[in-house]
């Protein structure tokens, strides 16, 4: 298995070189660009945006603008065009400029073009809430589609099952937005229950990530867990809710299927027990395709899911990137992409591995 998953990670360079080909050149033929922000300013003058332009290299051919994003090119070999630092101003605000980058092979995103700050910074400020929104949606909505999808499928045209075909085609009708401002308008705006939106509460706990949280949280766990707990609740349920839709009727397909095949009639015929027949036999078999889905589903959960971080602002990868799209913010956005599409592969790399774990007669040579 290890020579395995050290082939697929050789593998994946090829395929993840050829994505940010992909995504670097849609970004860079989109309408717009960096510099879009300041057009319709009249304070900023024509010489400002090209000096704008001309620092963060915009005004090169855009292989050369890949190349130095990569980190392959450049004055000094395998590292990009050392650029001056500085500061520019722009109507009136002085933004700093940040030295030479080395490119994303050695580690390094960039800068955003928007305050000079690191990308990878960026992202590490973000990380941290969408880990905790996705992790928690994502181990609810797995555990409640195995047990509703295989209790249907046991009780196959049962009452549950017929519940649960009504409430997976009544959740995939509803799109993600509506819904969150569904659940902010009843149990946030009528009802009170939870709070509309954020991921803390401002007049009692510290910003969530600062010094001053982690030491709130050190003095008083409870009161920060359940305040967090709070805000959780109803973008979980918003992802959850849709999530479930799906996975469960496919769980269930997966199950049925399982449940007809011989070799069940034949345990069944040898005296197993139900329990047995479901768990033992049956449901291993029709994990294999739900893993494969499951694993497909964490680059979404990863991303932050961006209408419902946006929605109920979330501070999270999902909300930076909405944010970062309407400042034509180029380097995180392809920070955000590279790193989803690292996470998208690897996933797949795990969800084949656990194949074996499930089923032995699984091998990799």
């Amino acid at each position: 298995m290890l020579k395995y998953a050290v082939r697929r990670i050789l593998q994946a360079i090829p395929v993840l070189i050829g994505i940010s080909i992909v995504i670097y050149s849609i970004l860079l033929i989109a309408p717009g660009g960096p510099e879009a922000r300041f057009a319709q300013n009249p304070r900023i003058t024509a010489e400002q945006i090209a000096a704008f332009r001309h620092r963060w290299g915009l005004d090169q051919p855009i292989p050369v603008q890949y190349c130095r994003w990569l980190g392959v090119c450049g004055d000094k070999p395998f590292l990009v065009n050392a650029l001056p630092g500085g500061t520019i101003e722009l109507a009136g605000v002085k933004i700093d400029l940040p030295g030479g980058d080395n490119g994303i092979l050695h580690g390094d995103l960039g800068f955003s073009t928007t305050d000079g700050r690191p990308v990878a910074a960026i992202i590490a400020d973000r990380l941290p809430a969408t880990l905790i929104l996705a992790g928690t949606a994502w181990v609810i909505w797995v555990i409640l589609a195995l047990i509703s999808g295989v209790y249907a499928a046991v009780k196959r045209y049962s009452f549950f099952d017929s519940a649960l075909t009504i409430f997976n085609y009544i959740g995939l009708a509803f799109p993600t937005f509506w819904l969150g401002i569904m659940l902010i308008t009843i149990f946030a705006g009528g009802l009170h229950w939870f709070p509309a939106g954020g991921m803390w509460t401002t007049r009692t706990v510290p910003p969530f990530g600062t010094p001053d949280y982690w030491a709130f949280f050190g003095a008083q766990p409870l009161t920060a867990l359940s305040d967090l707990g709070m805000h959780m609740i109803l973008p979980v349920i918003t992802l959850v809710a849709v999530s479930i839709a799906y996975d469960s009727r496919f769980v269930r397909s997966s199950m049925l299927d399982s449940l007809n095949q011989d070799y069940i009639r034949t345990a069944r015929a040898k005296g197993v027990p139900e329990r047995g027949v479901v768990f033992r036999h049956a449901l291993r078999n029709a994990l294999l395709p739900v893993i494969t889905n499951l694993g497909l589903e964490i680059p979404f959960l990863f991303t932050g899911a961006f209408v419902t971080e946006s929605i109920f602002g979330w501070p999270g990868m999902g909300a930076q990137f909405i944010q970062s799209t309407a400042n034509f913010d180029y380097p995180v956005l392809m920070g955000l992409l590279s790193v989803t599409a690292v996470v998208t592969v690897f996933a797949n790399l795990a969800a084949d591995l656990t194949y074996a774990i499930v089923d032995p007669r699984v091998k990799f040579d």
